[in-house]
């Protein structure tokens, strides 16, 4: 009875998001209501089985109570951000440091840990158990399950035209379900990570050497972006200027540019894989080289600065530093800046007197939901702003200057990039941005990003990338004016791993011309 009281409570109180989804399907009318109760009959006797099943004995009450908890946690963000809790979105948590966890810290949030968690916690701590035999118990369990399956089975029969569409047409509904789907979600996360047999490493581009005849020194700096959109940059047309230095720089923007992923857990290993989106694998990435492998194969001197998470693996082999750390980053208010990264660079650069240079800038960029906090004092150009995590108590207008300031300060960012370039005309120079994934800022209701790619609004998706190209770049090798013609076509974090291979001329079976931006 405590289980069946927990599924209740869980269906009634703890799936407003998948119930707000399934009305904008099935709006409340005569012909849809018998197929709404059916729905939350279908989450209560799911819920009931799935909880059933991992209780048992004198582990049901922890068991309710970390569901409750769990619960409790994934209602809030579903409701609030309009995010669903699947493989990613777990893969996200686990690797979300301390300062971004705060930055979704809430009075709103414990209200719901509070009530969705807490209260009926300390009801079911207060509920005498008296267990019975174990030939009881197991009737009991047996006799609840297959009353439930049963029951699953007949409702859906009943409604088995209606329930037909519902499966095929509109499967994110159902990535609303709590606890179902993070239950599920967890389950696949944990049997990824626990591979049937010791994972093989793949060697990449074993091959990899620099052309004999590239006697010129190579200078890429390569820079990560974060949550960026491309349609905050006003070098897309964006009405709001955001980009008033890089307008004045000699730069490509490709304006129909697509990421990998919707998070940083995929994207960013995504885009220095030698795979493509479709077959790409983000736990075999982990056991294969990546483009800072095969460039330090090749020769290249490779960096790693990271003012974000981490490098989510691919720096593992490299030489790589956290900039999060004051200790190492000198520009620190609030939180430390990712100009704060390039302080040491020239110095790099002078240590190493031999070789081509590859550096990589990881940014916090327009990370949210604090957008108000990711950039100084002084780059507050729009307002009014958003002061809040609490993304839907803003105005549209205010979130959008939050989110606009972010991207004006990445504007200056790579504008002194590009001047720290300048200063080394010696090489080849070159600077290439690339936004991880874009962001929601409350179309459709969505907030964030982290959706499943298929289901995911191009907001998520469609993303910035820009190029600037020294004085020192031989035009006979890199045809600048045929990369500007080329920009308005779609590419997409597939070119990158083969486009940087061109930029260093490094022959190699892993290398596909056609994958070439340049």
């Amino acid at each position: 009875m405590l289980v069946v009281s927990v599924a209740f409570f869980l269906t009634v109180f703890g799936n407003f998001s998948f119930f707000r989804k399934a009305l904008e399907y099935y709006p409340i009318s005569p012909g849809n209501i018998a197929f709404i109760i059916s729905l939350a009959a279908i989450i209560f006797l799911i819920t009931t089985i799935l909880i059933s099943v991992v209780s048992w004995r004198r582990s049901v009450k922890p068991v309710l109570v970390i569901v409750l908890i769990l619960s409790s946690v994934a209602s809030y963000f579903m409701d609030t951000y309009n995010v669903v809790i699947d493989t990613a979105m777990i893969d996200n948590i686990i690797q979300t440091n301390a300062e971004e966890t705060l930055d979704l810290v809430s009075i709103k949030l414990f209200i719901y840990i509070l009530l969705l968690g807490i209260i009926p916690s300390l009801v079911i701590y207060k509920v005498k158990i008296k267990p019975g035999t174990i030939k009881v118990e197991l009737l009991a369990r047996a006799s609840l399950f297959v009353f439930s399956a049963i029951a699953v089975s007949v409702i859906i029969f009943m409604f088995s035209a209606t329930y037909a569409s519902f499966f095929r047409e509109h499967k994110i509904v159902r990535l609303y379900s709590n606890p179902a789907f993070y239950l599920y979600s967890s389950i696949n996360y944990i049997n990824k990570l626990i591979p049937s047999e010791t994972p093989k490493y793949i060697v990449v581009g074993e091959d990899a050497e620099i052309e004999e005849h590239d006697n010129d020194r190579e200078l890429v700096v390569f820079v990560v972006g974060e949550t960026a959109r491309y349609d905050r940059f006003s070098l897309n047309g964006y009405i709001n200027e955001t980009n008033p230095k890089l307008k004045k720089e000699d730069v490509i923007s490709f304006t129909d540019f697509w990421s990998c992923g919707t998070s940083t857990a995929v994207s960013v290993p995504c885009m220095f894989s030698s795979s493509a989106r479709k077959t790409f694998d983000e736990n075999k990435s982990r056991y294969t080289d990546n483009l800072l492998d095969i460039l330090n194969r090749a020769g290249v001197n490779t960096l790693w600065l990271d003012n974000n998470s981490d490098s989510k693996g691919v720096a593992l082999r490299s030489k790589h530093f956290d900039y999060k750390s004051r200790e190492i980053n000198t520009v620190c208010d609030i939180e430390c800046r990712d100009v704060g990264m390039l302080a040491n660079i020239q110095e790099y650069i002078d240590n190493h007197p031999e070789g081509d240079i590859f550096i990589v800038l990881h940014q916090m960029g327009a990370h949210g939901p604090a957008y108000y906090k990711r950039y100084p004092a002084e780059f507050e150009k729009f307002t009014p702003t958003c002061k809040t995590n609490q993304l839907e108590q803003c105005t549209r207008q205010e979130l959008d200057n939050s989110y606009d300031n972010t991207i004006l300060y990445t504007d200056y960012f790579l504008s002194e990039i590009i001047k720290l370039l300048k200063n080394n005309s010696h090489f080849e120079a070159s600077m290439i941005y690339a936004s991880d994934h874009g962001e929601s800022l409350g179309e459709h209701g969505v907030y964030l990003h982290g959706l499943p790619y298929m289901l995911a609004p191009d907001e998520q998706k469609h993303v910035p990338f820009i190029v600037w190209f020294g004085s020192g770049v031989d035009t006979k090798e890199i045809d600048i004016e045929k990369i500007r013609r080329e920009s308005t076509k779609k590419k997409s974090h597939d070119y990158i791993f083969h486009s940087v291979l061109k930029l260093f001329e490094i022959e190699t079976s892993a290398y596909d011309e056609k994958y070439s931006l340049f």
